[in-house]
């Protein structure tokens, strides 16, 4: 990879010597063989030194954990020596193809994509990859694509099983008799991870429904049922109404609802804000956006996974830096994660929960938020 990449900016930096040596002049090249020298070996050095153009596509702005990760990252990335071309999609998949393709023209040495739809990706990356230029899948794997050089991301089975046994242990499913109500909310069907989510999350509650100690009372229990298109507030809201109209609206209790993410739980929130009337259940979450820590301090939500980006991001200008200094980047996992083409060497930050009694520990004192933000 070194050597491709140096070829690639020795040809570059040769070109631009001749260009600018072309003046009114046919017969003055402008090009010596020292010149030629002294611009291969500042294209050297600015691959040794950390210099160069990264990409950065992220999906949308619509969630507040993709400005982070953006900010984090760029902020990173460009302390580090590096240029970013940083662009958010609008959750449009040929926005984001688009906007790949203009960040592999115009320059950029290394992608880093967090997709919209891991399986839209195949085309525009087969461009990526005639050109050399290495790809990290961030946060969510992009699919079928050989590619992808790694993945960056937070161990996505680990907080499914995190939620998963924090239901278990609030409901104390190990020794009350139950039988406990409980509905299940996932991400969306496009997005790998959400299948890591809910996977994880059901290794630790399937044995409990089987058992008869947790009831889903809609029935709602396969993956694509209980998906959520977007990830939308608006969506889950919709889909939270009607369960509770057909199944609680007598009166019945909601112990629990598992949800994958804290946009999917906002929207379960609001719906039983309009159409509850019982004991707030168990609601977990993933991401610690401000509108569900809010609803954490007031009793409305009981947990969100926190994930913070700031660890991830390091991490990824760690990878970034290693592989355009022409080595390998720092991975620790390399049997996980099969793309459908192999398995891509990853690395995975370990997530924590964070609930009414350590919020501040993990949010305020950390310095992720600001006590204000929360107010």
């Amino acid at each position: 990879m070194k050597k491709k990449l140096l070829c690639m900016f020795m040809a570059t930096a040769m070109t631009v010597s001749l260009l600018a040596g072309c003046g009114n002049s046919s017969a003055d090249t402008g090009s010596t063989a020292s010149d030629t020298a002294a611009a291969d070996t500042a294209a050297a050095d600015t691959t040794a030194s950390g210099g160069g153009k990264v990409g950065v596509a992220m999906p949308t702005k619509d969630l507040q954990r993709w400005n982070q990760d953006g900010d984090n990252m760029k902020s990173e990335l460009e302390a580090a020596g590096y240029e970013v071309d940083l662009q958010y999609a609008a959750n449009d998949i040929a926005t984001q193809v688009s906007q790949i393709e203009n960040m592999i023209n115009s320059g950029c040495q290394l992608l880093v994509i967090a997709s919209i739809d891991g399986d839209s990706l195949g085309t525009v990356l087969e461009q990526a990859k005639e050109k050399d230029i290495p790809v990290i899948a961030y946060d969510r794997l992009i699919m079928n694509s050989d590619a992808v050089s790694y993945y960056a991301t937070f161990d996505n089975y680990m907080v499914g099983t995190k939620q998963g046994e924090y239901i278990r242990d609030q409901l104390d499913l190990e020794n009350a008799a139950g039988p406990f109500n409980i509905e299940l909310v996932t991400g969306d069907p496009g997005d790998n991870n959400a299948r890591y989510f809910f996977g994880g999350a059901m290794d630790v509650l399937q044995p409990y429904i089987d058992a008869g100690k947790l009831v889903v009372k809609s029935g709602q229990t396969d993956f694509e049922t209980v998906a959520t298109a977007n990830w939308s507030t608006e969506t889950a809201q919709a889909r939270m109404d009607a369960i509770i109209s057909a199944n609680y609206a007598d009166g019945t209790k909601l112990d629990a609802v598992l949800c994958s993410n804290d946009s999917t739980a906002l929207g379960v929130e609001n719906s039983l804000e309009a159409n509850y009337t019982g004991d707030w259940p168990i609601i977990t979450g993933q991401d610690c956006d401000i509108a569900n820590v809010k609803n954490m301090i007031a009793g409305k939500q009981s947990m969100s996974i926190f994930k913070d980006t700031r660890t991830l991001a390091s991490k990824v200008v760690e990878m970034v830096d290693a592989i355009m200094k022409g080595g390998e980047a720092p991975v620790n996992d390399t049997e996980t994660y099969d793309n459908g083409t192999g398995v891509i060497p990853s690395y995975l930050c370990e997530p924590v929960f964070a609930d009414v009694n350590n919020y501040k520990e993990l949010l305020v004192d950390s310095g992720y938020y600001a006590e204000s933000d929360l107010q």
